[in-house]
């Protein structure tokens, strides 16, 4: 498109923004035209997209990581005729697929945003996958806020994308001055961020981003750079062309007070229709399964690590499926995903000790149609929680492995002890979270996870654990197991885990004490088994969570949770870390944390003992 044109798109872009947050009565309009001209000369002349086909392998991927200004991406949609006026105008309101902020639910959005600090993570991880997976050439463009850069997990975007080079990687900052409370650390200082940016081996260039030629050219120089990825750092204004908002503070996230002015102001409403360009012609290819499903098979009696059978299990997924890949955050050798590095090396990815841009990258890869496994210590998800948040929010599927979890780690600490993850996980919408006692189940959990959707999260152990299932057992995900049971069982124990087998010793001592008790692998958390757990409390009457977790958000409430439909609550007793952990043998910690058989005999004993 000429500059012309483009110019008036840019007016249009902003006269949409207002209309669209006058029609909602909220949103954020003066963070959208600021941004207008850039998304305006990027969209007529430079992005390749085919709106008709939005799974096109050969599109470009726009990423708006500054969410809320959404008004000017759905400006941008209709301008590329995708959305009509009458839908564009249902922007905030009940039923719209036009939402706050962007989410999946338009076909155009790869990502949902909103919570800033994550587009460009996002960006990486799908960069990387049109380097090193899918070989095709589409750009990933990300709009960023100024606000947004003082995010930790913008920088862990910055240093990952220019260590791996990523040339097909496009970050447009928005230097609009202005937060949401005031001026941004670096207010108009461009220099500030070319610096850094600079400093993690991107090539920069600095702009006014309401020059159109300006723009045209910045966009066409990085698409010409060869060997590194390209920010565009551009000097605008808030709220630009409508002069009581123009760079004012206090004009952040509300609707114009008088849209009709400023539209007039703006030279009025322009239905200009942008001839966007389509997408190259590309042949996708994907690497095909390299043969069928053979797990690894592990004798009853072994004592095996679940870690250990997580790496050979996930290194087997990844031969009979070719979609599948791996990110690791510098811990393969703990976790066990170096298996899977040694088989399959084209498609594992070292993030190093960055949280946050490690679950990115897989959310961003998801989109590209792989099925990521994502591994680290439980404690460290803690990181990118807000990342595994979002992810739900964009309906993103991941497989995410939490090792080390627990006090049974022992000597390392509770620095190292994942003990709020279960909870964390459980809380995330539409979760699956699994915590395997064996190798054998371990496997067969890794394998049936790729085939599910959603967040889907499975814990391991550091120590090796006694094998007490077949190869040939079946774990279906929603499931659990009943190890021990009898017609006269007085009271149900319930583990997971490192508990189980602690269970196990228990009941056999209850067993020579006249106190037969139920035993239950309660291996998958969420969804959970409450038939199982049901019909031990009619049996039984009692019930004893054991879980090498924190009390809150665990194996107790999701015990809890299979009766929470009115039906009676069992006499209950609840046995979880209390206390704070300190340094000492895996052993000692569970004896400590009062999880071990011990206490579990201990408990039972008194619990029985109430009813003489």
């Amino acid at each position: 498109m000429r500059h012309e044109q483009l110019s008036e798109l840019g007016q249009q872009l902003r006269v949409d923004s207002v209309r669209a947050a006058a029609a909602a009565g909220s949103g954020h309009p003066t963070s959208s035209m600021s941004a207008a001209d850039l998304m305006a000369v990027l969209m007529g002349n430079h992005l390749r997209y085919d709106f008709e086909q939005p799974d096109h392998p050969g599109n470009d991927h726009l990423i708006f990581s500054k969410g809320h200004a959404s008004p000017l991406l759905y400006s941008l949609y209709k301008a590329a005729g995708a959305l009509q006026d009458e839908e564009f105008l249902t922007f905030r309101k009940r039923g719209s697929r036009l939402e706050g902020h962007p989410t999946p639910r338009l076909p155009w959005v790869d990502v949902a945003t909103g919570s800033l600090g994550q587009g460009l993570p996002y960006g990486v991880g799908m960069a990387l996958s049109g380097k090193r997976l899918d070989h095709l050439p589409y750009r990933v463009w990300v709009l960023c806020g100024d606000s947004e850069m003082a995010e930790g997990s913008m920088w862990e975007a910055f240093e990952h994308a220019g260590y791996e080079r990523l040339d097909n990687l496009i970050a447009i900052i928005d230097v609009n001055r202005l937060g949401q409370r005031g001026p941004t650390r670096h207010e108009w200082d461009l220099d500030a961020y070319a610096r850094r940016i600079r400093a993690f081996d991107w090539h920069t260039v600095e702009i006014d981003g309401h020059d159109i030629e300006a723009i045209d050219r910045a966009y066409g120089e990085a698409l010409s750079t060869v060997g590194r990825p390209t920010a565009i750092i551009a000097r605008t204004m808030k709220g630009r062309g409508v002069a009581s908002v123009e760079n004012r503070e206090g004009m952040h996230g509300k609707p114009l007070k008088n849209a009709d002015e400023a539209i007039a102001e703006l030279g009025g409403v322009r239905n200009l229709a942008v001839p966007v360009l389509g997408p190259p012609t590309v042949t996708p290819t994907r690497p095909s399964a390299e043969g069928p499903l053979a797990l690894p098979r592990y004798n009853t009696g072994d004592s095996v690590p679940t870690r250990d059978a997580f790496g050979e299990a996930v290194a087997a997924v990844g031969t009979a499926r070719g979609d599948v890949v791996a990110l690791d955050g510098e811990v393969g050798d703990s976790t066990r995903l170096e298996y899977f590095h040694k088989e399959h090396p084209e498609r594992y990815f070292e993030f190093f000790i960055a949280e946050q841009q490690l679950v990115a990258a897989a959310v961003g890869m998801q989109t590209r149609g792989w099925n990521p496994y994502v591994a680290t210590f439980a404690a460290f998800f803690a990181r990118a929680y807000d990342f595994i948040r979002m992810a739900s929010i964009s309906h993103a599927d991941l497989n995410l492995i939490g090792s080390h979890a627990g006090v049974a780690i022992g000597e390392d600490g509770p620095s190292q002890m994942g003990l709020e993850d279960l909870a964390a996980l459980r809380a995330v919408h539409g979760s699956t979270v699994l915590y395997p006692c064996d190798a054998n189940q371990t496997a067969q959990l890794t394998a049936a996870m790729a085939e599910r959707s959603g967040i889907r999260y499975l814990r391991t152990s550091r120590g090796g654990t006694p094998v007490i299932y077949p190869p040939s057992e079946t774990f279906p995900i929603g499931g659990s197991k009943v190890v021990r049971a009898t017609e006269d069982d007085r009271v149900t124990l319930v583990g997971a885990g490192v508990t189980l087998h602690e269970a196990i010793e228990a009941a056999d001592r209850l067993a020579q004490e006249n106190i037969p008790a139920r035993v239950i692998d309660l291996y998958s958390l969420k969804p959970v088994d409450a038939e199982t757990l049901r019909t031990a409390a009619e049996v039984t009457g009692r019930l004893i969570t054991v879980e090498d977790h924190h009390p809150e958000g665990g194996l107790g409430d999701a015990v809890l949770g299979a009766f929470g439909d009115g039906r009676p609550v069992p006499r209950l007793v609840r046995l979880a870390v209390r206390t704070m952990p300190a340094s000492s043998t895996p052993a000692e910690q569970l004896h400590d944390a009062g999880i071990d058989a011990d206490a579990i005999v201990a408990a039972a004993r008194d619990l029985v003992g109430r009813d003489g």
